[in-house]
């Protein structure tokens, strides 16, 4: 079964709702000029282990069987502040 174009609009609504609750950063690793896409990260905020291996699993493109997904506990050690003059 291929994925459809309803599928990548239900991913990125949920995306949305969770970017919406906690910090995320989402993106795909690839030329997206080209379609040549090798995959994707991403990373939000979520109070555990098990808390993370439920929004990923949730996420309807994994539900549905056309990616799977590898959870990983990151710890932050430095993180730039950005000022309105940069």
């Amino acid at each position: 079964m291929q994925e459809s174009e309803q599928d990548a609009m239900d991913s990125m609504a949920y995306l949305e709702k969770i970017a919406r609750e906690r910090y995320l950063v989402a993106g795909v690793f690839g030329d997206m000029e080209t379609e040549a896409i090798d995959g994707a990260m991403i990373l939000y905020e979520a109070k555990d282990l098990q808390e993370a291996r439920q929004i990923a699993n949730d996420d309807p493109i994994i539900q549905r069987g056309f990616y799977r997904c590898q959870v990983y506990r990151w710890n932050v050690m430095l993180l730039s502040q950005q000022t309105e003059n940069q």
